[in-house]
């Protein structure tokens, strides 16, 4: 394996974080980006390739080594990692409002919910899945919410663009989960 591959991926296992194209090109200098970006795929292909438990994943401007999706249920049912918890019914329609609408005032979601939003807006900022990422236009310029590059990691997705498009996402929920029971005469 090339030594800038198991540099990359000795990083990569280390850090705590997604890391960018531009924090691995620092640890290679030397290295052009087309370098940089060939030792990432070749580390990808070789996971791929050997049948490894993790992969290369592309994520939220970055990259990271994650376990595979088909291992995730058995990881988590044998308690080995520490999930955060879990987000209220309300706190992820507020979410997927703030996800496929952004930027979106406050008053946009409350109309939308038909609720006060104002704490939980508070608490997925304080989660760091959501921010203010501007003002709106017009009368007393209201904070337009965004989602975050932890938002997109917490989701594995490169970009809100990875996001199911809502037309898909009305099929899935109307569709039945089970075939239609027959009856015999």
């Amino acid at each position: 394996m090339n030594p800038i591959v198991q540099l990359f991926e000795a990083a990569l296992f280390a850090a705590d974080h997604v890391l960018s194209l531009s924090e691995l090109h620092q640890l290679v200098p030397e290295a052009t980006e087309d370098e940089v970006r060939a030792a990432l795929e070749e580390l990808r292909e070789h996971y791929e390739a050997h049948g490894h438990g993790v992969e290369l994943a592309e994520v939220a401007d970055g990259y990271q080594v994650v376990s595979r999706r088909e291992l995730a249920d058995a990881i988590a049912e044998a308690h080995l990692v520490s999930r955060p918890r879990k987000l209220s019914r309300a706190a992820l329609e507020t979410l997927a409002l703030i996800a496929y609408r952004q930027p979106v005032s406050r008053a946009q979601i409350e109309e939308i919910r038909g609720v006060s939003v104002e704490g939980m807006l508070r608490s997925l900022q304080e989660r760091g899945v959501v921010e203010a990422v501007g003002h709106a236009e017009g009368l007393g310029r209201p904070l337009l919410y965004g989602t975050t590059t932890s938002f997109l990691e917490l989701l594995g997705i490169k970009g809100i663009e990875d996001l199911p498009r809502l037309e898909e996402l009305s099929v899935a929920l109307h569709s039945p989960t089970a075939a239609p029971e027959t009856s015999e005469p």
